[in-house]
């Protein structure tokens, strides 16, 4: 039996939706974001889960408070784990960085890995201290379940290290959405098969819900809820949906 990690990144945040670099800022998620981690932790439910792990910042500890509740575990937090510190462009807007910081985010563009902004940190860095404690997370829980949340950087950049990708290109290759789900199988500590990447149907399934809902299921249980997803590919019924056909 594998060690299972369950990398999850926390849900969605204020500065998410302003497109702000955020990092090491502490910032609590937003209604939207809770409603997406409420979404998730109805999906992870049927799940055995052993352990659970998160950075030591307030929107992962409250995210995975909230999906480590009905599995009566209390999260453990790994300041490893923590977001890339993206020093004196924390709180900016993008658009902000690339007016201001023109040469510096530009060099930071093509080389994210070994290039950080002035006083923060680069890709480098982050993995140096998010492996280890993967590594280690992964060797205290063999054979086990073990859920992970941690950030959209630091997540992307331990996917790619673990699954031999080069590194320097993990904002290009990756993405993780808020609350999203990625599933890596470990058989022993370093070596890592991944299962399912930045997976979001337990909140862009809505309209699956409404179907299992209408079909007297109960649309809070995930697997009922994830044999009506491909209906939804169907006119016939996401004509019917107020949110739409689903994305394939």
């Amino acid at each position: 039996m594998p060690t299972r990690i369950f990398l999850v990144r926390h849900g969605a945040t204020t500065l998410t939706a302003e497109d702000r670099f955020a990092g090491s800022s502490n910032v609590n998620l937003s209604e939207e974001g809770r409603r997406q981690v409420a979404s998730l932790a109805r999906r992870l439910e049927g799940e055995e889960l052993h352990a659970v792990y998160c950075s030591p910042l307030d929107r992962t500890v409250e995210t995975a408070t909230i999906l480590a509740a009905p599995h009566d575990l209390t999260p453990v937090r790994e300041p490893g784990l923590r977001e890339i510190d993206y020093g004196h462009w924390e709180g900016l807007r993008r658009s902000e960085i690339e007016t201001q910081f023109a040469d510096e985010y530009e060099a930071w563009q093509e080389d994210p890995f070994t290039i950080g902004p002035r006083d923060g940190e680069s890709g480098v860095n982050v993995l140096n201290r998010a492996l280890s404690v993967m590594r280690r997370i992964v060797e205290d829980n063999r054979h086990r379940n073990v859920l992970v949340v941690a950030h959209k950087g630091v997540n992307r950049i331990l996917i790619s290290s673990l699954l031999g990708f080069d590194v320097r290109g993990y904002r290009d290759r990756l993405d993780q959405s808020p609350a999203g789900l990625s599933i890596l199988d470990f058989m022993g500590d370093v070596h890592a098969r991944l299962r399912l990447l930045n997976d979001v149907s337990h909140y862009e399934g809505i309209p699956a819900r409404i179907l299992t809902e209408r079909d007297g299921a109960n649309p809070d249980l995930w697997l009922e809820v994830k044999q009506r997803l491909p209906l939804l590919s169907r006119k016939k019924y996401y004509e019917t949906v107020r949110h739409g056909r689903g994305r394939k």
